[in-house]
């Protein structure tokens, strides 16, 4: 399918060929039959895309902070690797259109195939062919709404929103500063509602729009404006002001107090400028008030991605029943929308509806896309041809040993920026297919990592048969099912962890594996560190006990970073297992019994745990995981065994006894794992797969040891141990292999999260 993005890197924006996105349980697939520019909004994403570096750091300075503090508790090489990584990302474009259903998530209601439906949200209901989008953003269109008025829909909802923020009703005077799209369209809106509307805008096109639909229309003229706009207020001065004007100036809205009765209320719609005065807001007691995006429902998850609308009796205008009403409107002949388009454009010319709009070189409002071909809904996108000498994937030609075809599920910024680096260090030489769920990542990834084809969703994957072992680095969700089925479909597998989110997961994907007879590989990488690697080599010489003291400072992530989605297992379950497998390691001796406390309940920093191992040969290990802001390193390990204490200081230097074993750059081990798991595809030493599972297993009993109240330990039965006494741990030693880079930080732009425990 087409679809149109701008490159965080610069440049025009473009239309790419990308697979068809893959609908989730609470989504909705849609055909698109029309989307809607918004010239404001958008421009705005592609000017700030396409500037400099420099310009790019005075946008957002909170990112720029964020790349210092990396950089100086990961090193400027991993630094510069995660910025190169998101600059080398797209900007999927558009937020509002209309298309025909195709098909439903298992958990939605109420969206049935074959209905016309209007859409919303950045990132989903993008300008492109087909569109994933949740079903809470999307609302099915009553007769008679064509799909070219539907398609108005959640940019019109921006503005009424804005209007019930107001709270201007019937006979209320309404001043619109700034008559583009959505300021047109919160005209009509109000005018529908029973206010009298003023319009203000310097340019003439917008004004002569708006003056044939009954408002009051002004020029910018300062003083002589404030006089009419009084005149026409019987002297009070305007009930609400809704400031739908964009630009980095303040003087749009300290020039709105002059036009306000007093204790008006003001509604910031727009993207402007906000170097405010306090004395002229103070002396109208004005209230200013902020309008987010559609309505309630707006960047929260809950809402979004995981369907849970609200009670209706509690917030009777969420920004899906905003749709429903703008949609009433357009079907009552309330509303139009019809005479603000300018422009209309196939989506093959796109190119030129945003080079009109930088350029402004002719007056335009609201432009049109339209989607007139029969896009491809199944198949994978070719990108590469074969490498010289190398065949074509079909039947039978997966391949062994560096020659083994590798199929990718998952195409984030860690599998890109650290796991596909890694494999080709390590020599896999051929990459057949890379999937993600939205199409777009992974075409960009098979593009810039050599990979055959991209295809949407990692079920085609365990269908290709040049795929010979998937590496997949998907939701954590999605970790164990995918695992399990890729291993009974004869495909050898590299998980990243968690391997599970439950222990029932995990039993499945024990059974996947030893059934099949396959090599599989968790992402615990940290056991193949050189740091790891010759702690274990010195401790090999001390007998008796040990006791490992793990320290992580692993930082905080954001309120609406994806670790705090309970689908996803949370931090314990995601990143702490990490640690829980460098004590194994450590140790060498399986991990008998496990419990944790979690800070949350005492009012704590909820990521923060506490964990206690004990395992079968009497060691012991304690792991403090906190989410506090590293200051000095973000990992320190210390193990006492006898008179001796070794110490790992954030993976680049290991000391025993104050004598330095190790010194080198950050390495976690990324590449010496990538080099096992070839050399166990090749037929040499297997690997400690046994060791692994029984990591993830202590890892999801230490969580289910933790409850709600208080952060303190369930009750357990009698001690049993993790790794059961039917099977012996496999062997441990690591490849041998050179040091490789630090990970980079899992980012989402534009507001990242800079943490880094892959």
């Amino acid at each position: 399918m087409k679809q149109i993005v701008q490159p965080l890197s610069g440049g025009p924006v473009i239309v790419l060929d990308v697979p068809c996105p893959v609908t989730g349980p609470t989504e909705v697939l849609v055909r698109t039959a029309c989307s809607v520019i918004s010239p404001g909004t958008e421009r705005m994403v592609t000017s700030l895309a396409q500037s400099s570096l420099l310009a790019k750091a005075r946008a957002r300075p909170d990112q720029v902070r964020q790349v210092i503090k990396k950089a100086r508790t990961e090193g400027i090489s991993a630094t510069r690797q995660v910025v190169a990584g998101r600059l080398a990302s797209d900007l999927p474009l558009g937020y509002s259109a209309a298309g025909l259903v195709l098909e439903v998530g298992r958990a939605v209601t109420g969206i049935r195939p074959g209905q016309l439906v209007a859409t919303g949200g950045a990132g989903k209901a993008n300008h492109a062919e087909f569109q994933a989008v949740p079903a809470l953003l999307c609302a099915p269109v009553p007769d008679p709404v064509s799909p070219e008025d539907a398609a108005f829909t959640t940019i019109a909802s921006i503005a009424l929103h804005g209007l019930r923020i107001a709270e201007a009703g019937p006979g209320s005077k309404v001043v619109v500063v700034g008559l583009g799209l959505i300021g047109q369209l919160a005209a009509r809106l109000a005018m529908a509602s029973g206010c009298d509307v003023a319009g203000i805008d310097p340019a003439p096109y917008p004004r002569e729009v708006a003056a044939r639909t009954g408002a009051l229309v002004l020029d910018e003229r300062g003083d002589e404006t404030t006089e009419q706009v009084l005149a026409w207020s019987r002297g009070r001065g305007a009930d609400a002001v809704l400031v739908c004007a964009a630009g980095t100036s303040p003087d749009a809205v300290m020039r709105v107090p002059a036009l306000c009765r007093d204790r008006a209320a003001v509604v910031i719609v727009g993207d402007v400028g906000l170097r405010l005065r306090r004395t002229p807001f103070y002396e109208r007691e004005l209230s200013l008030r902020f309008a987010r995006s559609y309505g309630p429902g707006r960047y929260d998850p809950s809402y979004e991605e995981q369907g849970i609308d609200y009670p209706a009796g509690q917030v009777r205008w969420s920004e899906g029943r905003n749709f429903e009403a703008v949609l009433d409107l357009l079907a009552a002949g309330r509303l139009a929308v019809s005479d603000l388009v300018t422009h209309t454009y196939d989506i093959g010319e796109a190119g030129a509806a945003y080079r009109l709009i930088e350029s402004r070189a002719e007056p335009y409002l609201a432009i049109r896309i339209g989607y007139p071909g029969a896009a491809d809904r199944e198949g994978p996108v070719r990108v590469h041809e074969p490498a010289a000498g190398q065949p074509a994937s079909r039947a039978g030609t997966g391949g062994t040993g560096p020659d083994t075809g590798i199929g990718l599920a998952g195409a984030g910024a860690f599998a890109t920026g650290t796991l596909l680096p890694a494999l080709r260090a390590a020599g896999f030489r051929r990459m057949i297919a890379v999937a993600s769920a939205s199409g777009l990542t992974a075409t960009r990834a098979a593009q810039r990592h050599q990979f055959e084809r991209a295809m949407a969703g990692a079920d085609q994957l365990l269908t290709d048969p040049g795929v010979a072992a998937l590496v997949i680095a998907t939701p954590h969700d999605s970790h164990a099912d995918l695992t399990a089925r890729a291993l009974r479909s004869g495909r050898h597998v590299w998980c990243e962890k968690p391997l599970a989110l439950s222990e029932d997961e995990l039993d499945e994907v024990n059974a996947a594996w030893r059934e099949s007879g396959r090599v599989l590989a968790v992402g615990f990488n940290r056991r193949w560190s050189p740091a790891v690697r010759a702690a274990r080599a010195a401790l090999e010489r001390v007998s008796g006990p040990r006791l490992v003291v793990y320290r992580i400072a692993a930082g905080p992530v954001a309120e609406r970073h994806w670790y705090h989605d309970p689908r996803q297992g949370g931090r314990l379950r995601g990143e702490v297992c990490h640690f829980i497998d460098t004590a194994q390691a450590l140790v060498d001796s399986p991990v008998e019994d496990v419990s944790a406390v979690s800070g949350g309940g005492l009012g704590g920093p909820a990521d923060d745990a506490a964990l206690a191992l004990r395992f079968a040969d009497g060691s012991l290990a304690a792991i403090g995981y906190g989410s506090a802001v590293p200051t000095a390193g973000k990992e320190r390990v210390e193990v006492h065994a006898g008179a001796h204490r070794l110490v790992i200081d954030d993976f680049r230097s290991v000391e025993l006894d104050g004598r330095q074993l190790w010194k080198g750059r950050q390495d976690k081990g990324h590449r010496a794992l990538a080099a096992a798991f070839l050399a166990a595809l090749s037929g040499g030493r297997p690997l400690p797969t046994e060791d692994m599972i029984a990591t993830m297993r202590a890892t999801l009993r230490a969580a289910a040891s933790v409850t709600a109240v208080g952060g303190m330990p369930a009750p357990r039965a009698a001690a049993e141990p993790v790794l059961a006494a039917d099977t012996a741990p496999a062997d441990t030693a690591p490849a041998d292999t050179a040091p490789a880079d630090t990970a980079p930080a899992d980012t989402r732009w534009p507001e990242p999260v800079l943490s880094d425990y892959e």
